[in-house]
């Protein structure tokens, strides 16, 4: 193969061993890809992903390619790569890959377009670039596009203001939105792995710090959640006042972001907004305040405001920028603000990926199905497809759960008999 980018082919065997590792947490996708490869549902179509090229995307990739699809991959992080997954991908299983870690800006969108080049049928994206570059830059492309599909919050906002400017042009289903992925995947997912990517940056002990949460949504639960249980006093911050309420009703001191600054050891945010901790937050924040992204994109910590506050900047450990300020303080960046998750860590634990990406080769076989069926708006993903997930999951787990009898299916469809 000459078709591809990575750091280096000969990480390829170590590649290999992570990504069998990481199959035997999701039993749900090996099952997916045995009927694929029996049924061969997507016979010679064409699909571009761009998603975080990690041990759990190359099971993913592997499932398409069991189904019949020719499939080109490229990251949608420059941080988030796993060279050596990239690596085996490539040498072990023949699938054209775009991904180095830690490539600068121009690399990053060189890759997105060598995947446009595929000419895709399908596309599958992991916060709208490929969607939103194939848009704006290559036009000439959707005539061949059936539809696509989207994983994260971010890109599904992005989809819908699309969507609502009348500026998409074919059919999106917001895997994101599937229970059996934000539910578990954001929550349990994003929860364990943020707190991996803080402590393998910083080795700081949690218990006893304030560790503040911007945003509490299902990513925002599961990390107040991950380090309320490794005995940090958590803040939420937030702007619904829905989320606020619920935040405190679960026992979190709730704040404008403002106060929390004062007084925070941790700040992780999770919002999917820009600026949310902002210029005036650092001019308040204590003498070694860590900073930390789990949102898709690197725009939720003003970073180019501390560029210019601080009068000095070096890295003083892998991943971890200190700024020191003009009286003294030092203000610690983790991981660039891109996905602390993924670049200092190893992004989501195997068995919820199973899941959400259970969804992702799911919905691909019925966007190629049904897509030309559908108008230009994002869909959720079908109820059938997202109960299915949720029983082979827990079918794989071992266990069962009870059937309504027929008396019982009668009761709830009727409204005849009451008390």
């Amino acid at each position: 193969m000459s078709n591809y980018d990575i750091k280096d082919p000969k990480y390829a065997e170590g590649g290999r061993r992570r990504i069998e590792w990481a199959e035997r947490e999701m039993p749900v996708l090996r099952q997916i890809r045995e009927r694929f490869a029996k049924e061969r549902p997507l016979e010679g179509v064409r699909v571009s992903a761009c998603l975080h090229v990690t041990a759990e995307t190359a099971n993913l990739m592997r499932t398409l390619q069991a189904g019949g699809a020719d499939v080109v991959l490229t990251a949608s992080n420059p941080l988030s790569t796993q060279d050596d997954v990239a690596a085996s991908l490539v040498t072990h299983f023949e699938l054209p890959v775009y991904a180095i870690k830690g490539e600068d800006n121009v690399t990053y969108y060189k890759h997105l377009h060598a995947a446009l080049e595929h000419k895709p049928q399908i596309t599958m994206d992991d916060g709208a670039d490929l969607v939103s570059t194939m848009h704006k830059e290559r036009r000439d492309l959707i005539p061949n596009v059936i539809g696509s599909m989207e994983e994260t919050t971010t890109g599904v906002i992005r989809m819908r203001a699309m969507a609502a400017d009348g500026e998409l042009m074919f059919p999106v289903v917001a895997v994101n939105d599937a229970m059996t992925k934000h539910f578990f995947d954001n929550r349990y997912g994003t929860g364990q792995s943020t707190i991996d990517g803080i402590v393998r940056a910083t080795n700081i002990l949690l218990a006893g710090k304030t560790f503040v949460v911007a945003g509490y949504g299902w990513c925002g639960r599961g990390l107040a959640m991950r380090a309320r249980g490794l005995g940090a006093n958590v803040v939420v911050t937030e702007i619904d006042p829905l989320k606020a309420l619920e935040a405190v009703l679960d026992g979190y001191r709730v704040m404008p972001m403002i106060e929390a600054a004062k007084i925070g050891d941790f700040f992780v945010t999770l919002t999917g907004d820009l600026n949310v901790v902002d210029r005036h937050h650092f001019e308040v924040m204590k003498d070694g305040a860590i900073v930390a992204n789990s949102g898709h994109f690197n725009v939720e910590i003003n970073i180019p405001a501390l560029e210019e506050m601080a009068v000095s900047k070096r890295l003083v450990r892998p991943f971890v920028d200190q700024y020191e300020m003009k009286d003294g303080r030092q203000i610690h960046i983790l991981g660039e603000g891109r996905l602390i998750n993924l670049a200092a860590a190893e992004g989501h634990p195997a068995s919820v990926m199973d899941m959400s990406f259970a969804n992702q080769a799911l919905a691909t076989e019925y966007i190629y199905l049904h897509g030309h069926e559908l108008e230009k708006k994002v869909y959720s993903v079908p109820e059938e497809i997202d109960r299915e997930i949720a029983r082979l999951k827990l079918e794989a787990m071992k266990i069962n759960i009870d059937t309504l009898t027929a008396e019982q299916e009668r009761y709830l469809n009727s409204w005849q008999e009451g008390t």
